[in-house]
């Protein structure tokens, strides 16, 4: 009986959305018990939304502490237009500091909206790549707008 309903729990964590989440530490906290959950399923998922062949996902797991790490180094890398080498090479130095000091040093400012929605924890593990038709935010400059220059 304790497993069925253990079971049921993992089911509605799961079913959560994981943008959902009031902070970056929750947020962090259901990824690690989805991974636990289904971790060829969260690789794949990573591989997915970030373009990266799955090798490379798992190349990432061997150099972090936990599961959500492996989301967070593609996830800063691609808002701080870095390669997740950098990224990693950065969370190597300053782990124990946490991600906010490794985005401020990997460049995303403080007062940024990407800043802001990672300390909000707003950021989306759907397993759909960048631009697909999921409810993450547009990158920025990538809007429907013509912009300052183009012609009406």
């Amino acid at each position: 009986m304790k497993r069925l309903i253990s079971l049921v729990l993992c089911a509605m964590l799961l079913s959560l959305s994981t943008a959902a989440w009031a902070s970056l530490d929750g947020f962090l906290a259901n990824l690690n018990i989805q991974a636990q959950a289904d971790l060829p399923g969260f690789k794949a998922k990573v591989s997915a939304q970030f373009g990266v062949p799955l090798p490379k996902v798992e190349a990432v797991f061997t150099q972090v502490s936990v599961p959500a790490d492996v989301f967070m180094t593609f996830q800063l890398g691609q808002m701080a237009h870095k390669q997740p080498e950098t990224v990693l090479k950065t969370y190597k130095v300053s782990k124990s500091k946490g991600w906010g000091a490794i985005a401020k040093e990997l460049g995303i400012k403080p007062g940024s909206a990407e800043f802001h929605a990672l300390k909000r924890g707003d950021l989306a593990f759907t397993g759909q790549p960048a631009g697909a038709d999921n409810d993450a935010a547009p990158a920025p400059g990538k809007g429907k707008g013509k912009g300052k220059g183009h012609n009406k």
